[in-house]
């Protein structure tokens, strides 16, 4: 059930920053709830890898590299997801952050080995 709220109010956040961003570009509200899903699937394979293989830089910069893995992630969803498009990457840096944001505001996280509260 747990992932089902994620994926809800991950499919709402990822509608709002759209809404809010000219870069990208989302067909209709399902493909929200369906690049919401990828996205926490990618979190769970793909991110923790190359947060790994990335570790040096990520603390050179202080974290600020986290950025462009999350980035990095939404470009990804945007190659597998038919319907979501992102203009470039610095888009999908912009994307990234505003749907941190929002999903912090809903108390929510993609990431789905965090527990909501």
């Amino acid at each position: 059930m747990n992932f089902l709220v994620k994926i809800l109010l991950g499919g709402i956040s990822v509608i709002i920053a759209e809404y809010l961003i000219p870069g990208i570009h989302i067909d209709t509200a399902v493909t929200g709830f369906i690049l919401a899903a990828v996205i926490i699937l990618i979190n769970i394979t793909l991110k923790p890898i190359l947060i790994v293989l990335t570790l040096p830089i990520t603390i050179l910069t202080l974290g600020l590299f986290l950025l462009v893995i999350n980035a990095l992630m939404f470009m990804l969803a945007d190659r597998i997801i038919p319907g979501f498009q992102v203009d470039g990457f610095w888009w999908a840096v912009l994307f990234a952050i505003v749907v941190s944001i929002i999903n912090s505001l809903f108390g929510n996280s993609l990431n789905p080995s965090k527990p909501s509260q």
